[in-house]
């Protein structure tokens, strides 16, 4: 009964067009109502002790780092670099936007900041030299995954604090991950626009002077993944701590180094960052809480006996796991869907000899796909508007991609080296 009620209230509201953190909310509110076993004061407890987190405090930190970075002329000096290192072969501007994509990522920890940072430039550019619109922005979207499995992750931190990993390992763990991820979309560029011959060839001179100078143009861009990863792993500062080098980096070089950014664009990240923090902390806060209900109720005990029931093959609950991820990828949102589902699917990969830090990655790809899976995929609204391109001309395009995206699932999911090489 009360299972049915807590899900079954919260698609209700879901299909209503409620947004998501208050769905989950109102959803443990109608169960704890109608349940003996826990308070109704429990609900205001867990959603303020949820975000009493040292770590959790990267997550703003970070949002604010990378909406400094794009617009401080940070992301235009990364697409000049990647223009050099790709931009020469056969879907060479495609190119440019998954290494640029990746690069950002490297940044900014976000993927729909990824995707609005190096989408605004790149999406119109491919529409200049006749790729399909529709192409175009469900390349950048997908590139926009990235953002989310390299380090630093937003995501990757809220899982470390809800699972108790490191996170530093965590963020060692998504290196190898999100390169084959960029690889990927790299090998799918190449062979759209081969197929496509309306695509006019891109002409950019390339020599090893003109390649030295744009690493050097790019060298502050560069330098600030060093100085936040190379501190965060070196044992120098905490993710957290990285986080806040990375915003007083990013505001030093885009006011002072390229003069790109003045007080109406400082002004205009402070906000920006501060309406997403509501929105995300909320999100958290709310989706944690849901997460305790669910264990007073023993609700992930029963569905880690389902699944158990269905088999103990290891391969068959990780195959399990990822479909399930990938229809609540589709319909909810990263961190809520993080939050509520570590609990539950955590024990279940562990007892099935699952490394924690490996299962991270698994849940943080499968999730990051859901930004560009229907009905709610976040990146391709975003691409969508930034390149004034219709939803349903972006799908087209992305099914193809979608496939391909599942293959490097796969290749991350078993095999567990590629995630765990760099870790101890």
């Amino acid at each position: 009964m009360t299972m049915l009620i807590l899900f079954g209230s919260l698609f209700i509201f879901m299909a209503l067009s409620v947004p998501i953190g208050i769905a989950i909310g109102l959803s443990s509110m109608l169960t704890i109502y109608f349940s003996d076993s826990v308070d109704m004061t429990m609900l205001v407890q867990k959603l303020f002790t949820s975000l009493d987190s040292f770590p959790l405090m990267a997550i703003p930190f970070f949002m604010l780092a990378g909406l400094l970075m794009a617009k401080g002329g940070i992301s235009e000096k990364i697409l000049n670099l990647a223009n050099q290192l790709v931009g020469w072969m056969v879907g060479g501007l495609a190119m440019v936007t998954v290494v640029a994509c990746a690069f950002f990522a490297a940044l900014s920890g976000s993927g729909p900041a990824t995707v609005a940072a190096i989408g605004s430039f790149m999406i119109p550019s491919m529409k200049e030299k006749n790729y399909s619109p529709g192409f175009a922005a469900a390349i950048t979207a997908a590139a926009g995954c990235i953002g989310v499995i390299i380090p630093p992750s937003i995501p990757l931190i809220l899982y470390g604090v809800i699972s108790g990993t490191s996170i530093g390992e965590l963020f060692k763990a998504g290196i190898l991950p999100g390169i084959l991820i960029a690889i990927i979309l790299m090998i799918v560029s190449y062979r759209t626009v081969k197929k496509d011959g309306n695509v006019q060839p891109e002409i950019v001179q390339v020599n090893f002077k003109t390649l030295l100078h744009s690493i050097w143009d790019a060298k502050w861009a560069l330098l600030a993944p060093v100085i936040i990863l190379g501190g965060i792993y070196g044992g120098v500062f905490t993710p957290t701590e990285a986080a806040v080098i990375a915003i007083v980096y990013s505001f030093v070089i885009g006011t002072f180094v390229h003069k790109a950014m003045k007080w109406k664009e400082i002004k205009e990240s402070l906000l920006e960052t501060i309406s997403l923090t509501g929105a995300t902390m909320y999100m958290i806060g709310t989706s944690i809480a849901f997460a305790y209900l669910l264990s007073v109720e023993r609700i992930p005990t029963t569905i880690a006996e389902s699944i158990t029931s269905i088999s103990s093959n290891p391969v068959v609950i990780l195959l399990l796991i990822n479909i399930f991820l990938l229809f609540v990828g589709a319909f909810i949102d990263t961190i809520p869907a993080l939050a509520m589902l570590t609990p539950i699917l955590l024990p279940i990969a562990t007892e099935a000899g699952v490394d924690p830090i490996h299962f991270g990655i698994i849940m943080v790809v499968n999730l990051a796909i859901g930004f560009i899976t229907p009905p709610f995929g976040v990146n391709l609204f975003i691409a969508s508007s930034v390149g004034k391109i219709s939803i349903e001309n972006v799908m087209k395009s992305m099914f193809s991609i979608l496939l391909f995206m599942l293959i490097g699932l796969l290749i991350i999911t078993y095999f567990p080296a590629l995630s765990l090489i760099f870790t101890n």
